[in-house]
């Protein structure tokens, strides 16, 4: 065991060059300092349990930096000292083991390899008992070049008996590998904040036994401030209680799993801890002190990010039972799922982890009513949700109260797609059946019947899910169109009207796009959308079947009238153009909610005009249709603008009937028919027209 001369650890059965590549380093920066922090831990519990005269444990941390030009602070170096059981042989040698997930401390897990990917070199040196002598070992953990050409990433330096009287490890990280913010700012107060974040769950159930921890601040040697972590520090528990959890075992046929009348006691600590300390709400089972971090266990009634008062919820569950199916493997316990597979001649009787999370769930319940509104909260989103977006309940859809909109969706679809894939199985079975038929068979009509009912049983359901996913999205843009009205959008806060027309512009159909069939101008009206049309072009670029409408040539006149009062009419920007058939055009034009609309009652007819006067004659555009939309409409306005304007009272609209437009030139006069909307007219019938349709596909609203 005495050692003087350094000596490289070589691996045989592995390289370290491929298993740093395969574990990378931890987007965690801190991660060395917590895989050691751990460890100090976890060396003071066992020299405790070993050691009937040890009293107190201790960690004390220090940080060497160095401060900069300006003013920053640059780390030299940080280390970890703890009074626990050191690296004896066996510890040692499990430290030089890769993942030995064996029960204990220091191993050279994922976790170790960490030291080596932030700093370029972490010396540890230790005093051990070894039969009743301390020994003194001290190595060196790298993955510089001298280290790994030998296929080492740990050299020893020396072992020796020693005169110290106490066991000790001492870690210090030297010589961070790339330049970090985290630990160039790092001091005293910011790592206790980190460790109490990091540790809360460790600390809030063995506040009564924690080492002292002081961690020290140093600059150019001289120390500059210290910080404890004491028991004031730790959130104190707001209740512990018990509760019954049974057993369970097979029924006789073997065909199912029934609970027993046996049961086992269970004890819950629960802590409400400022959202500022914890991140989550957390369940964890513990056993012997320790936090299992990886037993699939969690919260129903509140989501991880649910807070309550300001405050999130630690619930700790422990208990004779857990300890008993403790193994040595670390973070692991002999608990099972739910499945008929757990049981054997040596478990005819056992507690399922289901039933541990059931028990703990429905206690929290009785302990703390208020979960009771965050439950009906979750349960009024996910409504909402399965609402707006038409979905039907489905029997094997697993919904967590973790679950996010996405992946609340996610489910659904997925569930749906099987669904519907059994559906064309199905489908495609009755059509392979056709191939059977025989036309000269008595009972012919009979099996065609069969497989015809077969077919119609299956088709309005699938039709249904394709229209709900249609209508679901007409339903989304009636509301973001509400939305805009309203002027509830973020976006809307810097108060532009040009902002708002556009918004609304293009919701129904987009700026410079000729796709109105993929436009929700169907909002207008239905027929809207199978009509040929443009969004916001120059009227002199504007084509129909792939011809520009108006002329390029124009006689002297015509050119001056277009191009005069320092106007270039052509160029103008017509909201809508729509064009339902031949010599028929529809112009619809947007105005902010907040703009008058009876200011700009001749736009449209002057639109008319230039259309019916200066387009190509094969296209001999005659009859028009106006719509002018807005919400500020004042009937008064109106009428006293353009006095051929009358009251619709039932449809809450103004209309004007056909007036001329004027042909020049000895053109024939067209005609125009105009409207003036509102807004929030419109949106009633759009909703109404929904509302029908989703009432007829059986859902409710």
């Amino acid at each position: 065991m005495i050692k003087n001369e350094p000596e490289l650890l070589i691996a045989k059965d592995l390289s370290f060059t491929g298993i740093l590549h395969d574990v990378r380093k931890s987007g965690t920066s801190l991660s060395p300092i917590f895989e050691a922090f751990t460890n100090a831990l976890e060396a003071i519990k066992i020299k405790r349990n070993v050691d009937k005269h040890f009293t107190k444990g201790e960690i004390n941390i220090s940080i060497y930096t160095e401060e900069l030009t300006d003013g920053t602070t640059d780390l030299k170096s940080l280390s970890i000292k703890d009074n626990g059981i050191g690296f004896n042989e066996k510890e040692f040698s499990r430290f030089n083991t890769f993942k030995d997930n064996s029960k204990g401390y220091k191993n050279l897990g994922s976790g170790r390899l960490q030291y080596v990917h932030y700093f370029d070199k972490t010396n540890i040196k230790s005093v051990f008992d070894e039969n009743g002598q301390l020994y003194e070992r001290e190595f060196t953990v790298s993955k510089s070049q001298p280290f790994l050409s030998k296929n080492a990433i740990v050299k020893s330096l020396h072992c020796l008996a020693s005169e110290e009287k106490k066991t000790y490890t001492n870690i210090s990280f030297n010589n961070l590998l790339e330049p970090n913010n985290i630990y160039n700012t790092l001091n005293d107060k910011s790592l206790k904040e980190e460790l109490l974040k990091r540790y809360l769950h460790y600390f809030c159930f063995n506040s009564d036994s924690l080492p002292d921890i002081k961690i020290n601040f140093y600059v150019f040697g001289e120390l500059q401030s210290t910080s404890r972590i004491e028991r004031t520090d730790i959130p104190q528990f707001d209740k512990k209680e018990d509760f019954s959890v049974p057993y369970s075992r097979l029924s006789n046929d073997a065909k199912s799993i029934e609970k027993t009348d046996r049961e086992e006691k269970l004890d819950i600590t629960t802590f409400k801890i400022p959202k500022k300390l914890l991140d989550h709400n957390d369940l964890k089972l513990i056993s012997k002190g320790e936090v299992v971090e990886e037993t699939k266990i969690s919260l129903k009634g509140i989501s991880k990010n649910d807070n309550i008062a300001g405050n999130k919820y630690l619930v700790l569950v422990s208990g004779n039972y857990i300890d008993d199916k403790d193994t040595n493997i670390r973070g692991e316990l002999d608990i099972q799922s739910r499945t008929p597979k757990a049981f054997n001649a040596f478990n005819s009787e056992v507690i399922f982890l289901e039933d541990i999370e059931n028990g703990v769930n429905d206690k929290l319940l009785n302990l703390y009513p208020e979960i009771e509104k965050i439950i009906e909260k979750h349960s009024n989103e996910l409504q909402e949700l399965k609402e707006m977006f038409l979905i039907e309940d489905e029997e094997e859809v697993d919904i967590s109260i973790n679950d996010d909109d996405k992946r609340i969706l996610e489910k659904y679809y997925e569930a749906q797609a099987k669904k519907e894939a059994r559906l064309d199985a199905t489908i495609k079975q009755s059509i392979d059946k056709l191939e059977n038929l025989d036309t000269t068979a008595g009972n012919y009509e009979e099996e065609l019947e069969k497989q015809i009912n077969a077919i119609v049983k299956i088709l309005p359901e699938q039709n249904k899910r394709t229209l709900s996913h249609y209508v679901a999205r007409r339903k989304l843009v009636i509301e973001l169109f509400s939305k805009i009205n309203d002027k509830k959008l973020k976006t809307q806060n810097d108060g532009s009207r040009e902002k708002d027309e556009a918004l609304i512009h293009n919701l129904l159909f987009h700026q410079k796009s000729t796709n109105t069939y993929g436009s929700d101008l169907w909002i207008l009206n239905e027929e809207f959308i199978y009509f040929k049309g443009n969004s916001e072009f120059k009227l002199k670029d504007i084509e129909l079947e792939g011809k520009k409408i108006f002329k390029e040539e124009f006689e002297k006149e015509e050119l001056d009238y277009l191009k005069s009062l320092s106007e270039s009419r052509l160029d103008k920007r017509p909201d809508v153009l729509l064009f339902p058939e031949e010599g028929k055009c529809i112009i619809i034009e947007f105005k902010a909610p907040l703009v008058n609309a009876s200011d700009h009652l001749t736009q449209i007819n002057k639109y008319a005009s230039l259309i019916r006067n200066y387009t190509n004659d094969e296209f001999e555009i005659k009859i028009f249709y106006g719509y002018l939309i807005g919400e500020g409409i004042e009937a008064k306005d109106v009428q006293g603008s353009v006095s051929t304007f009358e009251h619709s009272y039932h449809l809450d609209y103004l209309f004007s009937p056909s007036q001329r437009v004027i042909g020049f030139d000895g053109k024939e006069n067209g005609a125009i028919y105009t409207e003036v909307l509102k807004y929030s007219s419109i949106l009633k019938r759009a909703e109404l027209r929904n509302k029908i349709f989703i009432e007829k596909l059986g859902f409710k609203m």
